[in-house]
């Protein structure tokens, strides 16, 4: 348990608060490439629980300004998009990508009143599918050496899902390695060959036999080590079998809010979960392939099965319960709301409420990356606020990470065993995977 004071110092994210203030030293998600593709690239954007509007100018730059205009509040997302920038419908009032007002078309001629209007506006960057946005002071920092980032075009798919809950906690439920053997139990395991794009439906590399499914139900004790890494921390999941093999399974936490969890043999999943507010978060997911490039047909096909858009709220969500069946619970799901475990997620988490009530939870053994996670963010707020940048960096040394599931030989040294692995697969990897030494 913690008290409601430090509850609401790891979970606000607001301009001003610590963990915000922590968040905008780091490039964050805003929105897909896809959302700009109609005929009006402009979106509004809510982020760190900013009012903002996004949009691509004629001459295919980005620009991300207050959604306010700051003559009198009116909503560019209305705007008009022409001349480089957006031109305010109330009174005209002209921004270029900048947030610099250019023209004030009402105010007497001569008037230079509008060189010293400008509007709130952010960096942004467009890669791997996303648009990213820097909010912090200065210069931003160059993003991490990621694999999603490293990776061509062709080999990563991004995606992205709303949950009505805070970021903190669908955070936490990524760093807990114990979950997956009840949140995700199937009860009935399905043809790895119709699992292309869904995670746990593989089997695990180095005991192709063993379907993913099965190895977690049957497994639910893993021994779990928690490491800090120069990028946050190193989640590995051990589950040891009766002939004496280890089923090795690797996660990551990339600070401050994202993730990097083994999808299948060929494919990662890192993921941002971004405050939209204090009470509302997108996971932003970048589907890594490691051998073949991406189905992104068949990919987005099967999300967008599951979501509404604009929004990208879950089709499934509270207001239907979720799609809860009680006799799917008694025969093929532990949950009973079908088989997208990222629904089973979003349940956990959404249930919590709006803002999780640390002050009545009991953290178990299973939990300990999240009790490290909670430090590093306590560590970094507590440096912010004395001035200096919140460690990890997210500069070009970070790289990788390993992210994997595998098996460890009998009596073999299953950390050296999860090395090799990934050495293998990155040197079978079409595109340059190369972890630097």
């Amino acid at each position: 348990m913690i008290s409601q004071a430090l509850n609401d110092r790891l979970t606000l994210t607001g301009p001003g608060t610590p963990a915000g203030r922590v968040m905008r030293h780091y490039w964050m998600p805003a929105a897909l490439s896809d959302e700009l593709l109609g005929a009006r690239p402009v979106v509004p954007v809510t982020l760190l629980g900013e009012r903002l509007v996004l949009f691509r100018d004629e001459a295919g730059e980005l620009g991300l300004i207050d959604r306010h205009c700051p003559h009198r509040g009116a909503d560019l997302a209305y705007g008009r998009l022409e001349d480089c920038g957006l031109r305010c419908p109330f009174h005209g009032w002209h921004f270029d990508r900048t947030g610099q007002c250019v023209e004030q078309p009402g105010e007497p001629e001569g008037s230079r009143m509008h060189e010293r209007i400008r509007a709130t506006a952010y960096p942004v960057t467009e890669h791997a599918g996303v648009i990213w946005a820097y909010m912090g002071d200065g210069a931003p920092p160059p993003l991490p050496d990621l694999d999603c980032f490293r990776a061509p075009g062709t080999h990563v798919f991004a995606f992205k899902g709303l949950w009505e809950c805070n970021w903190l906690q669908a955070l936490e439920v990524g760093i807990d390695p114990a979950h997956a053997s009840f949140l995700h139990r199937f009860l009935q395991d399905e043809d790895p060959a119709d699992g292309y794009g869904k995670q746990f439906r593989d089997g695990v590399e180095g005991a192709a036999e063993i379907p993913m499914t099965k190895l977690l139900r049957d497994h639910p004790r893993p021994e779990i080590m928690v490491d800090d890494t120069p990028y946050g921390l190193s989640l590995t999941a051990l589950r040891h079998l009766p002939d004496g093999r280890t089923h090795v399974r690797v996660t990551n936490q990339v600070f401050p809010c994202a993730i990097v969890i083994p999808m299948s043999r060929e494919m990662t999943i890192t993921q941002w979960h971004v405050p939209v507010d204090d009470s509302r978060c997108y996971w932003f997911s970048l589907f890594t392939s490691f051998r073949a490039p991406v189905d992104k047909v068949r990919m987005r096909e099967q999300r967008l099965a599951e979501h509404h858009l604009p929004s990208y709220r879950p089709k499934k969500n509270r207001t239907n319960d979720y799609g809860y069946d009680p006799e799917e619970q008694g025969r093929e799901t532990y949950t009973g709301m079908g088989l997208d475990i990222n629904v089973h997620d979003q349940w956990a988490v959404e249930g919590m409420g709006a803002i999780q009530d640390r002050t009545k939870e009991h953290l178990a053994s299973t939990d300990k990356g999240i009790v490290a996670n909670r430090r590093a963010l306590r560590a970094a707020m507590d440096a912010v606020e004395a001035g200096e940048a919140p460690p990890p960096s997210h500069g070009p040394g970070i790289a990788g990470p390993i992210s994997l599931d595998t098996i460890a030989p009998a009596g073999a040294d299953w950390a050296e065993a999860a090395r090799q692995a990934d050495r293998a697969r990155r040197a079978a990897c079409p595109w340059d995977a190369t972890v630097p030494a």
